[in-house]
């Protein structure tokens, strides 16, 4: 099982500089992956858990890319109907292409009401509008040429150059945890991406859905890659309502463990515990990072046990 970190592209504390460091801190540790969250207009609600400033993540991810040689960067997640899919296919291309072929496309619907009535979008439609953006951008990240006719998107024999490096297109992660996104995952992606859920709810419905969800449309299963919070605590927890990541050392590696049992082929690890004011000073999530990879993960192989 691959690891990796969510960035912290948001907050008071976040500035270009800390970007860099979080990144490269978790590429010289071993780290897999780092990811970068999405929103476009900081609504009241969206700044109550994802404060301004809230760098863009194709931006901050295509700067990366050029500061790092082995680790894969990814969005958790771009709130797919809040852009035009032919900009978003060219975007994601380009920095697949920028980060050579490391890019991971973590996709969502959205959640925010404010933020999709700022943009101006139907959010009783967000569902049709991430399945048919997805179905449009594949059309663009294969030919040398793509047309798309939808009731959201339209075009006709638009010039697709740079092809994203992954054929036939750049990994595709879905998050949510709805039958709904369980479901997309199975028709679209590449893997399923739920965040912060129970291990045994993941363990009685989720990942029992999406194997079914599979079996049912006459597809492959898509890979498991959950997101799950990071807080080391001196001493055990009590289990009864705790969540996977949060816990002493001990339970930590117990909960990666089970995650691992239940097929992850990746799992992130989130620091933040929408606390602000916790962004102005990095160093403790740095240090949680350290132990978890020195104490917990052997990040040469592919075993957290």
């Amino acid at each position: 099982m691959k690891v990796g970190i969510n960035l912290l592209n948001f907050g008071p504390g976040a500035s270009p500089e800390s970007l860099v460091r979080w990144t490269t801190f978790a590429e010289s540790l071993g780290y897999h992956l780092a990811m970068a969250c999405d929103h476009v207009a900081v609504t009241r609600d969206i700044n109550e858990r994802y404060p301004a400033p809230l760098y863009d993540p194709f931006v901050t991810l295509g700067w990366l890319a050029g500061k790092t040689s082995k680790i894969e960067l990814g969005t958790t997640v771009i709130i797919l109907p809040y852009r035009d899919p032919i900009l978003t296919a060219r975007m994601v291309a380009s920095l697949d292409q920028f980060s050579g072929g490391r890019f991971i496309f973590g996709i969502g619907a959205g959640w925010s009401t404010l933020e999709f009535e700022a943009l101006g979008l139907p959010f009783h439609r967000r569902g049709a509008m991430t399945d048919e953006y997805l179905s449009a951008m594949k059309e663009l990240w294969t030919e040398d040429s793509g047309s798309f006719d939808g009731e959201f998107a339209t075009f006709k024999e638009v010039l697709t150059a740079p092809l994203p490096v992954q054929q036939p297109h750049p990994r595709i992660w879905v998050g949510g945890s709805s039958d709904a996104a369980i479901r997309r995952a199975v028709l679209h992606g590449d893997a399923w991406h739920p965040m912060n859920l129970d291990l045994e709810w993941l363990s009685d419905y989720g990942v029992p859905t999406l194997k079914r969800f599979a079996d049912e449309a006459g597809r492959p299963v898509p890979a498991f890659s959950p997101r799950v919070k990071l807080h080391i605590t001196p001493e055990d927890l009590p289990e009864a309502g705790r969540k996977p990541g949060i816990g002493s050392l001990s339970q930590v590696q117990d909960d990666l463990g089970a995650i691992q049992d239940l097929g992850a082929d990746y799992v992130l690890l989130d620091t933040y515990m929408e606390i602000p004011e916790d962004t102005l000073t990095h160093e403790p999530a740095w240090a949680m990072m350290t132990t978890v990879a020195e104490s917990i993960l052997d990040l040469g192989a592919e075993s957290v046990r």
